[in-house]
């Protein structure tokens, strides 16, 4: 039976200027699966995401989410056909308290007009106490965001991006600049989400994305290297010689 195709590229090329960043990739990613995308330093990882996420239009080609060509939706859009992204700079108000970031996040979905009505904020706020219970910092709740570790900002981070309860999470480096206990905990998160949503994410730390991929994309100056299950990438000759460093 043919895979489940939750979001998949078309020739997707972008251009700066006279640079090709990006060069007619074409790839398919699996619905409920983690894929994780990887290369060396100026592979085009990043200008990959930032296409997926709606944060460049393509200069060719085209995105396509769950049947839909959303090469061309405005960034706010994407919540709305169920995209959700955490980027590597942690985006959070650093003033408000983990629930209220949260809150905030859940009173944007609900509450066009009066969007800063108490009645709201009440209602949703046992909402907002069970999406920090599910990234693991439920018992900080009442802090401030800017006293938060910096692994506990990236999961309250990401608990905002679940609070549009998004079909797709989009991450970009979600363990960049942590120790290796943070990480841990954070790979611990990113297994609990891809048991219930589709997960692809950008990340340079090759044990951790062997280890939890189902599926991985490998890009190389800008071009589709390849792309297969953990197992096929470890046995690509190519991949081993430009990545791995295998000769």
């Amino acid at each position: 039976m043919a895979a489940d195709i939750i979001l998949r590229t078309e020739r997707l090329t972008r251009r700066f200027g006279k640079f090709t960043a990006l060069n007619d990739v074409s790839v398919e990613f699996e619905r409920g699966k983690l894929t994780s995308i990887i290369g060396p330093n100026g592979a085009g990882k990043s200008t990959f995401f930032n296409l997926l996420s709606g944060s460049f239009a393509p200069s060719s080609g085209r995105v396509v989410f769950d049947g839909v060509d959303v090469s061309r939706l405005r960034q706010h859009h994407y919540a709305r056909v169920g995209v959700a992204k955490s980027f590597q700079i942690t985006n959070v108000f650093p003033a408000f308290t983990a629930l209220e970031n949260v809150r905030v996040a859940l009173q944007a979905g609900v509450a066009r007009l009066n969007f800063w009505g108490r009645r709201d904020a009440l209602g949703l706020e046992p909402r907002a106490r069970d999406l920090l219970q599910l990234v693991g910092i439920a018992q900080h709740a009442a802090r401030p965001a800017r006293e938060l570790a910096h692994g506990q900002q990236r999961a309250l981070e990401i608990a905002i991006a679940l609070a549009a309860d998004p079909k797709l999470l989009l991450m970009d480096e979600p363990t960049a600049g942590m120790s290796p206990e943070e990480t841990r905990t954070m790979m611990a998160l990113i297994e609990r989400l891809a048991s219930e949503r589709t997960l692809v994410l950008v990340e340079h730390k090759m044990k951790m994305v062997m280890g939890i991929s189902d599926r991985i994309v490998v890009l190389h100056h800008g071009e589709l290297l390849a792309a297969g299950t953990p197992a096929d990438i470890r046995a690509n000759d190519e991949v081993r010689r430009v990545y791995l460093g295998k000769h």
